[in-house]
């Protein structure tokens, strides 16, 4: 992976960030984001980085616990940013409008380090800046993205730097991203104690993979069961054979049913159908393919036998579903205009908040 970082140079002035605010965006990849920036500032007792919140036209935009974030500025008017990063979150593909690819193209244009958390890739996918590019997500969209976006290599680590792209996935893992960001312009002290003041374990690197859901259940206690899940999950438009899996996964047949009815209380076969109708409603819900097509990419030889097996989990046919997934859309709430004066550090204040904190200036860099 390509770890090279669109840097500041050292003694300039400091790192600009603007993290752009998609509706339904998530509370925390956005403070993942942010408090590394915060406290870099803190430890080091100099404003290091600067950031403004930003949407279009200023208006407040709902998060997706439903809090209504009134932004900084707005992102039509013109700031010198060295790094703009896209808060994503629910509902992304409807989420970005002609306004928002058109401001991100602008920013690539202008040579901005362009960035993204939890799902907001798809804006830059959306806006064409991924192509040739490895970016990361959150595990939820990865298969919609792959899908919409064949030109970008979609990756399921927990953050990807790729020349002057920079991308995470959801949940804490902007805080690794941003902390990397950090060690690299200012070094590993500075990093490490951030990471002791944000009660972070362990910064973890580019090189990691989300741990989804049922891995992180297992652990690594059964690492023949994880691997006949990874087997599954990566020949899901052309399924394995049960034998050929127990081959691959170097157990019995025998073995590996037992392995499944022990620890996920249901058959080989049952699970590896519940993955692909699983991977065929994200498909349905990301994606404006054709059913016949989703169906053939989920590994299902017919239509009829496709919809069967789908409204036999999920209660409703593809059609259903593809049709209710379209009516559910809500547009953004109309917001007023917020008068925004950008002349204020937003990072200047914070940091100057800090300087009755007995840690402030603490870390020499």
């Amino acid at each position: 992976m390509d770890q090279k970082i669109h840097s500041v140079p050292q003694g300039s002035v400091p790192r600009f960030v603007g993290f752009l605010l998609l509706e339904d965006f998530t509370l925390i990849s956005l403070a993942s984001a942010v408090e590394p920036l915060r406290m870099a500032n803190q430890l080091s007792g100099r404003e290091l980085y600067r950031w403004l919140t930003l949407s279009k036209g200023g208006n407040p935009v709902s998060a997706s616990a439903g809090l209504k974030i009134t932004p900084d500025a707005k992102m039509e008017e013109a700031f010198d940013f060295h790094t703009v990063i896209v808060c994503g979150g629910v509902d992304i593909q409807n989420r970005i409008c002609h306004e928002h690819v058109r401001w991100l193209q602008r920013q690539a244009h202008l040579n901005r380090q362009l960035g993204a958390v939890c799902t907001g890739s798809w804006a830059l996918g959306k806006a064409g800046l991924l192509d040739g590019h490895r970016c990361s997500a959150h595990w939820e969209c990865l298969a919609g993205m792959r899908e919409a976006f064949p030109k970008t290599e979609v990756t399921t680590r927990l953050f990807s730097i790729d020349r002057n792209h920079l991308s995470s996935s959801g949940g804490t893992a902007p805080m690794d991203m941003m902390l990397h960001l950090i060690r690299c312009e200012h070094g590993r002290d500075l990093a490490v104690a951030i990471s002791d003041m944000l009660m972070h374990e362990s910064m973890r690197s580019g090189q990691d993979h989300q741990r989804l859901p049922l891995r992180h259940t297992l652990g690594a206690n059964q690492p023949k069961l994880q691997a006949a899940i990874l087997l599954m999950e990566a020949n899901l438009d052309e399924p394995l054979e049960l034998t050929e899996l127990a081959f691959q996964t170097g157990v019995s047949r025998r073995q590996l049913e037992r392995l499944f009815h022990r620890y996920l209380d249901c058959s080989p076969l049952r699970y590896y159908l519940k993955l692909r109708l699983i991977r065929a409603r994200q498909l349905l819900k990301q994606t404006s393919l054709p059913i016949l097509e989703i169906g053939v990419l989920c590994g299902f030889v017919s239509t009829l036998h496709f919809a069967r097996s789908y409204r036999g989990h999920f209660g409703v046919t593809p059609r259903d579903e593809r049709a209710s997934s379209n009516a559910d859309v809500v547009a953004p709430m109309p917001a007023r205009d917020s008068l925004v004066n950008s002349a204020r550090s937003v990072a200047g204040l914070a940091l100057s908040r800090a300087q009755s904190e007995v840690t402030f200036a603490s870390v020499k860099i």
